[in-house]
């Protein structure tokens, strides 16, 4: 192996896995981040005492970040604690009713059975099947697909008949349940893509597998500890990390990728350069437009992006005992979802997520307080809501929603301190295009070879981590795209 210069661009956890897999490997790494933290979306978010994700709330398949500390040479549970939870999420329909989603499968059950009568047997056996379908499938997110060849591998070939690729995920799990609600708590799951049950292709399916096989997990002390361990590693094995250093450009010359100019003016040459940017601000702001030819601003804005979300970050005087993942379902969840993602208008009777991060943790909140994080699934830029109008506005409207709805009947004059982002802000202050939280949407035409290359095809020497590149958004997966850059660069 020649050693090399490789610089990365953002500090998210693509970016810092391929960071200290290949600093263990004896390569010269450096990583630039624009922000003054590390980990992109997966960073604490900090008002006063209390401390909250900025972005994703939970961890699943924590067998993936075990294999890339290894790589690295290093033992993942030195670095984090998890915790798995009893109740993956309490799920809460309109009319009432209260759905506890245990990870124990006979308490499992018994729940559905309880709410929906003979859909248990339907349960036991879309775990059954898509046990087969997982294990085909997810070995096929973990290699790059660079040419068309790479629809000729053993590997792919033998899980496209399980992949249910023309079938919508709400039509995959009507085959195994009768109940709209009990397949509803069963393709939600579409959100983590920012996208729609009823659009988002069957092969994610395997969401809510994953999440009933294996749990849902916390990591003491909040999410944002995996990328923080994940630089810790990175500046063990040698690499360096320097925040508040913005690259303003990916420097191209003779059409391959050498280098990047900082937004201080500096010129930092390097082998190769990985980009962890958020996919459509470094395709219109980073990359020169004459050098990218199949993502030029004409052709990107094209491209269909996820929705994003409307954020409440609460500090609260006290501590409420209930669920840590809560999901609240609008009383007409499909009309909800076509108003996010094909009126582009703003729901008057949303859904909403909101996490008790405190009743599990009590290190994120000061003794009897409480951090509640409220998501709401909103349209992205595009749908021209004016922001400044809406904004609290909204706000207000969510909070008479959770008053109604949650134990927190007094959460108005329980507000010790208070954030609001907007899709605007995503944009402006985190640097997400289009406030498209979850990136270019996952659809048919923009999975496996038709998603961005890791490997750019447009620019030799430039390659791709994170939500908007192979094998997609959601942290196991872009964790994978830090991996698979790592193993092709040599």
């Amino acid at each position: 192996m020649t050693k090399k210069k490789i610089i990365i661009v953002g500090a998210g956890p693509g970016g810092l896995t391929a960071a200290m897999i290949l600093a263990k490997q004896g390569h010269e790494v450096v990583v630039y981040e624009k922000q003054n933290y590390i980990g992109g979306r997966t960073s604490p978010h900090k008002i006063g005492d209390f401390t909250f994700e900025l972005g994703p709330t939970f961890v699943m398949l924590p067998k993936i970040f075990e294999e890339v500390f290894t790589l690295a040479g290093k033992k993942f549970s030195d670095y984090v604690q998890m915790k798995r939870l009893d109740i993956l999420y309490g799920l809460h329909f309109d009319d009432g009713r209260y759905f506890p989603v245990y990870f124990n499968k006979k308490k499992l059950k018994k729940e559905i059975a309880r709410l929906f009568p003979g859909d248990e047997l339907g349960y036991d056996r879309y775990m059954a099947e898509q046990k087969i379908k997982f294990e085909k499938m997810y070995p096929c997110l973990q290699v790059p697909y660079s040419n068309l060849k790479s629809y000729l591998s053993p590997k792919l070939l033998s899980a496209i008949p399980y992949m249910q690729l023309f079938s919508s995920l709400y039509d995959v799990l009507t085959k195994y349940f009768k109940y709209h609600e009990m397949r509803i708590a069963m393709t939600f799951q579409a959100k983590y893509l920012g996208m729609s049950p009823w659009t988002c292709p069957g092969p994610f399916s395997i969401l809510s597998y994953i999440e009933h096989a294996f749990g849902v997990y916390h990591p003491i002390g909040g999410v944002h500890k995996l990328t923080e361990a994940m630089a810790k590693v990175a500046i063990e094995n040698g690499a360096q990390i320097k925040l508040q250093q913005g690259v303003g450009q990916l420097l191209v010359e003779d059409g391959r990728a050498v280098g990047v100019k900082l937004e201080s003016g500096k010129i930092v040459r390097a082998d190769q350069v990985i980009m962890n940017a958020d996919f459509g601000t470094a395709m219109t702001k980073l990359v020169p437009e004459s050098a990218r030819p199949s993502w030029t601003d004409k052709k990107l804005v094209k491209r269909p992006f996820s929705c994003s979300t409307f954020m409440i970050y609460l500090g609260l005087k006290k501590k409420y005992n209930f669920d840590h993942h809560n999901i609240f379902f609008a009383a007409d969840y499909k009309k909800n979802i076509e108003q996010i993602f094909k009126e582009g208008t703003l729901p008057e009777d949303p859904s909403f997520y909101v996490q008790n991060a405190a009743v599990t943790d009590d290190s994120l909140a000061p003794a009897g307080k409480s951090t509640i994080y409220i998501l709401v699934p909103v349209p992205n830029l595009e749908a021209g809501i004016d922001w400044d109008e809406e904004k609290m506005r909204y706000r207000d409207l969510v909070l008479d929603k959770i008053a109604a709805k949650t134990p927190m009947k007094d959460i108005r004059e329980q507000i010790e301190v208070e954030e609001i982002i907007t899709p605007r802000q995503w944009r402006d202050d985190k640097y997400v295009y289009k406030g498209a939280v979850f990136n270019l949407a996952h659809t048919l035409g923009q999975m496996l070879y038709l998603r961005p290359h890791n490997q750019f095809e447009d620019i030799p020497g430039l390659y791709i981590v994170g939500g908007g590149t192979h094998p997609g958004s959601g942290l196991p997966t872009i964790v994978e795209s830090g991996r698979i850059v790592a193993q092709m660069i040599k």
